[in-house]
């Protein structure tokens, strides 16, 4: 039996992913985390056979949870299920040790054959995803600027791009107003933009909002 915890801040998301998952017979979902900190408290209390996550739950960014996930359980396999396409964040969490990345879109056809292939040992790797891990590898000057970010640089990039105040983007990451500005300077600097109507047009020409 492998014992699965899932990571999802919408009771309703989980729900149904409890039910695709226990559909089979060596499925069993254990535990249920709403938030990245009660997902490592639960895996760091008892490590699961797999974990399957989201990246935009309320605290901590799902790509930091990853990261220690990773850095604490290296053979944890991971699956990523999130409401972002893959031009946004595959590639990134893929490098940060994921296993597998699906959207929710796509999550209830191959959530399971994800994670046969993931418990084979493998990547399960979507073409979309193939792709842009080619494209990642291949020439350097052909990556897009946006990939010299840090986890946290692209989550301040996204949430500027989108309109977001930076009391709210201090408020949704815990960090200070300061901090904000001086991860808006240095993205500016990154992706040699001067101002934040130039990161909302960086971003919508890259997918990285809606």
């Amino acid at each position: 039996m492998l014992n699965v915890i899932i990571a999802d801040d919408h009771p309703l998301i989980r729900e149904g992913f409890r039910r695709i998952l226990e559909s089979e017979i060596d499925l069993k979902v254990v535990s249920e985390a709403s938030n990245g900190e009660e997902l490592l408290r639960l895996v760091r209390n008892n490590v699961p056979g797999l974990v399957i996550m989201d990246l935009s739950m309320p605290g901590r960014h799902g790509l930091d949870v990853l990261q220690e996930l990773k850095l604490e359980f290296p053979g944890l396999p991971l699956v990523i299920v999130s409401m972002h396409p893959e031009e946004r964040f595959a590639v990134r969490a893929i490098r940060l040790g994921a296993s597998a990345y699906l959207t929710k879109e796509s999550a209830p056809q191959e959530l399971v054959k994800a994670v046969r292939i993931v418990m084979g040992g493998q990547k399960y790797i979507t073409s979309k995803v193939g792709s842009q891990l080619a494209n990642a590898i291949g020439d350097s000057n052909a990556r897009l600027l946006h990939e010299s970010l840090s986890n946290r640089e692209l989550q301040v990039l996204c949430l500027l791009a989108s309109g977001r105040s930076t009391r709210d983007i201090s408020k949704e990451l815990y960090i200070s107003a300061n901090t904000v500005h001086t991860y808006r300077a240095r993205i500016l600097e990154k992706l040699s933009l001067k101002s934040n109507v130039d990161l909302s047009l960086y971003a919508l020409r890259n997918n990285l909002i809606e």
